[in-house]
């Protein structure tokens, strides 16, 4: 298992990606307190919930992909500050992956690995279910992690809680200062 040696003067981006509907946000929620207890000061960031907030409506590959250089930008605010952040996020872009990767010196990718097709099945995403157009897994080639940190699978056996729980300890096996 390979390391990941963390500044203590930064903080820390969990960036946690994976196609809609595959638990990310809620699995990011699960691990705050113990990422807190362990690691300090931590916002819990969701793609979603910043694109409300800014009206950021645009969902094409091109605009997905300048969102996402937008989000790393305020992550690196934040971690530059030594605050940590669980972003949850899509986010299934290579472009991206390594822009992250150059842009933050404490950056943890997980990505959450799950079936399109159960994720489809399971998943309360409307637009999976309607025509929406730009979904990533449906009419935009999602681009997986080629070496993320940690992956986590999702097949939609086990809760969420214990994903959770899961992803924690491999997140206590691999961070040294």
């Amino acid at each position: 298992m390979k390391k990941i040696k963390i500044n203590k003067k930064k903080g820390i981006l969990f960036w946690i990606t994976g196609l809609s509907g595959t638990g990310k946000t809620s699995i990011g929620k699960n691990i705050k307190k113990d990422i807190v207890k362990n690691y300090g000061p931590t916002l819990l960031v969701s793609g979603d919930d910043i694109r409300n907030a800014f009206n950021l409506n645009k969902y094409d590959k091109i605009s997905r992909l300048r969102i996402g250089k937008q989000y790393t930008r305020f992550c690196k605010i934040l971690t530059n500050q030594n605050i940590n952040i669980i972003f949850s996020v899509v986010g299934l872009f290579h472009e991206l992956q390594k822009y992250n990767r150059l842009s933050i010196k404490n950056y943890v990718e997980i990505y959450i690995k799950a079936d399109l097709f159960k994720v489809k099945k399971i998943s309360k995403k409307k637009h999976y279910n309607k025509k929406t157009p730009n979904v990533l897994g449906l009419d935009i080639k999602p681009e997986i992690p080629k070496n993320p940190h940690i992956i986590i699978e999702n097949d939609f056996k086990n809760s969420k809680s214990v994903i959770s729980k899961n992803l924690f300890k491999i997140i206590k096996k691999k961070l040294i200062y």
